[in-house]
């Protein structure tokens, strides 16, 4: 099908337009912007900088930047974002850095720090703050350290010195220490710029959809997946927020985690066998991935690893990284006065086009369309925090903690936000 320049003007002339609403004050408009919109006119053009660990092939600034410049797909449409890449920064340079070639090709400019990045006077609409992948060193709990705190720390430095403030999108969780996570949520309140985080998982496609209504009475979830390259937390973050992107839509919203464990090897199986986690629905989850194995859960896994999850409310949760059964993300969860449970996976069109980002860029837009955060960052604070205690839990031999920290409070958006329809 050819796409016309009048289709993609009609396209883009469907959205908001990226006027920085809801912002501490706007960014200096360039000469070009100075013009008022008419009818056949593109949104105005928000300027946007990047912090990013690395910019390789394949790494999550590679493909979320590259969308902001290049564009995506949409309900099956080519979508160009009203957005213009300003500057950019890379903490490392590793073999096969493609940085310096693609900010020369787009009029990028490359910086060496955050406070360049931003500019002197704050003359962008918005930040990416990119930190995944690179040479990081890993803690005694398997934890990456990657700098994601301090950036953030430097970001708003620069907020505070020109006294004004523009959204902020965090890439995956806030901080591997949840202490870390929720200074970030309450620094962001406190100086009232918008804070969104997260990865691809809670937005991309769901076949079969499904976009349980709020005030779903779930009594158990569970997600099933399975990876094992490098350090557990990578992938557990993902499934965590898999798991919590439906069950925050419970009656009462979310009202926090009472305790969390991290279980591997045969406790996993011992946890199934005495009922605190369901193989019904561990079963289900898995009969939706495409990727199932054949065989029996038990014989083919050999080192299966699990978050168990109490909620405040009494609701009960739990991800299982499950390498030789699946790879997809599946989900699983009974509900009060039904039968049947409900489940569906979350599809992960494969790389190198990895267009699960995508629906991330699509709500990254939102982001600044609106200047409020598509879904609470709350979300992502309390994934974070279930996390870093998860994996303090894992290094206990499997002891059941409890935290303050993991009363987290917040209500899930009545959309979701996440793709539906044709993924390509």
């Amino acid at each position: 099908m050819k796409r016309s320049a009048l289709s993609r003007r009609l396209f883009l002339a469907a959205g908001s337009a990226l006027a920085g609403a809801g912002l501490m004050g706007p960014p200096r408009p360039r000469a070009e912007e100075t013009a008022g919109p008419t009818a056949d006119s593109p949104p105005k053009t928000s300027r946007l900088a990047a912090i990013n660990s690395i910019f390789r092939l394949r790494s999550h600034a590679y493909h979320i930047v590259g969308r902001m410049v290049h564009g995506y797909e949409k309900d099956g449409f080519h979508h160009q974002p009203p957005v213009r890449m300003a500057r950019m920064m890379n903490d490392q340079s590793p073999a096969g850095d493609l940085g310096q070639g693609f900010c020369q090709r787009h009029g990028i400019k490359l910086c060496k720090s955050v406070a360049e990045t931003l500019g002197p006077a704050l003359d962008v609409d918005g930040v990416l703050l990119i930190i995944e992948h690179g040479d990081y060193p890993v803690n005694e709990f398997g934890q990456v350290l990657y700098p994601r705190y301090d950036f953030f720390r430097q970001i708003v430095e620069v907020f505070e010195r020109v006294g004004r403030s523009v959204p902020v999108f965090v890439d995956k969780h806030l901080s591997y220490d949840h202490r870390r996570a929720a200074e970030m949520v309450a620094t962001a309140k406190k100086l009232g710029f918008p804070l969104m985080a997260g990865s691809s998982l809670p937005v991309t496609w769901r076949i079969p959809d499904i976009e349980p209504p709020l005030g779903t009475p779930f009594a158990e979830a569970v997600c099933t997946f399975g990876f094992d390259r490098g350090p557990a937390e990578i992938y557990l973050f993902h499934a965590l927020e898999t798991l919590q992107c439906l069950v925050e839509r419970r009656p009462s919203g979310e009202t926090g985690v009472k305790s969390v464990r991290c279980l591997a090897g045969d406790e996993v199986w011992r946890a199934i066998d005495r009922g605190q986690i369901s193989a019904r629905l561990v079963d289900a989850a898995i009969a939706r991935c495409p990727s199932r194995n054949v065989g029996p859960l038990r014989e083919n896994v050999t080192q299966p690893l699990a978050i168990v999850i109490e909620y405040a409310d009494g609701t009960r949760g739990a991800v299982l990284n499950l390498v030789e059964q699946t790879s997809e993300f599946g989900f699983a969860a009974t509900v009060k006065g039904q039968a049947e449970p409900i489940a569906t996976y979350f599809h992960l069109p494969s790389p190198p086009g990895a267009r699960f980002f995508d629906p991330l860029c699509w709500n990254i837009e939102r982001l600044l369309t609106t200047g409020q955060s598509p879904y609470p960052v709350e979300r992502t604070q309390l994934t974070s925090t279930v996390l870093d205690i998860a994996l303090h839990s894992l290094k206990e031999g499997g002891r059941a903690l409890s935290d303050p920290a993991l009363a987290i409070r917040y209500r899930a958006p009545a959309e979701s936000g996440h793709f539906r329809g044709p993924d390509r």
